[in-house]
């Protein structure tokens, strides 16, 4: 008690290093998702080896910030590395301002001003990319058992955490739609756990179009018959069973996706096909969707996300030939509205 009092003491005075802002910044999040738990310790860990942490928070000018960053980055550090690092360094600083232990927060500058942004972008597949890659899968003799799980992916644009959390409960056939309201998670310890959606808007009924019908249902007659149904947290009869008949997880299906598109690249070397992850199956069916003319709010709600915004911004990156692919259907319309018209006019 008496220490922990000493270190407010200390945090009052200013008189506390980077890395002892941060460890008090975090661990005043409390109730935080699984996955921003790993962020966090992913952060505290790098802090841990660098001197840049043991220095006085009062000490750290802005330049001091940037140097800091362009560091890490000459080292190897990813922009996404660093974008993670000043995700959790910024807010600890604010913190401090807000408290008036410091007088100006150091990492309140825009990242892209000191280091390039090298990060590659999520790029939805195009028509052909995608036909290609179903194609090989369908017809593979050993992945041929994953094209239902990548159909159900591309044609709900599910995260691949709440395509693990499906049970059979969430499959409503006869109203043809899925419940989604919780993801399925392991931890690096090998624990399953049960969290909600990311959002309140995450939780949404997703409608079955005839492919995810048939898929669903082949993945349920060729499921395999557990022994004892596992339960993660009040939730059992989980859809997807891997070779122990535990749950599947992300790591299953990125690998899934992985092995097959290796696959693919040895026997057709000269037609290759951009890297596939569930995350990317995701944003094809944004893009498609955005592209055939769903309306931002729907297309939203079947995202699962807060806003629109994130929806727009990040999820529908379009390459050339889907941007050209839309405006030839759009100046098509529109000549067939023309030629409407003219012909009722000559009525």
């Amino acid at each position: 008690m008496e220490k922990e009092l000493q270190k407010g003491v200390a945090y009052a005075r200013g008189k506390v290093t980077v890395l002892e802002l941060v460890t008090r910044y975090i661990s005043l999040k409390q109730n935080v998702r699984y996955n921003t738990k790993v962020g966090y310790n992913f952060v505290l860990n790098i802090l841990k080896k660098e001197a840049f942490a043991q220095k006085s928070i009062r000490d750290i000018k802005v330049s001091d910030a940037q140097l800091w960053m362009i560091k890490l980055s000459n080292a190897g550090k990813g922009y996404s590395t660093l974008t993670s690092i000043r995700g959790v360094l910024r807010p600890a600083f604010q913190m401090a301002y807000n408290e008036d232990i410091i007088v100006k927060n150091p990492f309140d500058f825009k990242l892209t001003d000191v280091v390039v942004n090298n990060s590659q972008k999520r790029l939805a597949l195009t028509d052909a990319q995608r036909d290609t890659w179903m194609n090989f899968v369908r017809n593979d003799s050993t992945y041929c058992k994953y094209y239902d799980g990548f159909v159900v992916l591309l044609h709900t644009g599910m995260r691949v955490s709440e395509f693990c959390g499906l049970t059979f409960k969430d499959l409503d056939f006869e109203n043809r739609r899925i419940n989604v309201d919780h993801q399925l998670l392991r931890t690096r310890n090998g624990v399953y756990k049960i969290e909600v959606t990311k959002s309140k808007s995450g939780r949404r009924y997703i409608a079955m179009d005839d492919d995810v019908y048939a898929s669903l249902k082949n993945m349920i007659a060729n499921r395999p018959k557990a022994k004892v149904e596992m339960v993660v947290d009040g939730y059992s009869g989980f859809i997807m069973l891997d070779k122990n008949e535990k749950p599947k997880v992300a790591l299953h299906i990125e690998n899934e996706c992985r092995w097959s598109l290796k696959k693919y690249a040895k026997l057709h070397p000269d037609e290759p096909l951009p890297h596939i992850t569930p995350h990317v199956l995701r944003h094809t069916f944004c893009t498609d969707m955005h592209f055939m003319g769903l309306d931002p709010k729907s297309l939203q709600y079947f995202m699962g996300h807060a806003e629109a915004r994130t929806t727009m911004n990040i999820y529908t990156h379009a390459s050339y030939e889907q941007a050209k692919n839309a405006l030839t259907k759009v100046l098509k319309f529109t000549t067939q509205n023309a030629n409407d018209e003219n012909s009722r006019k000559a009525l």
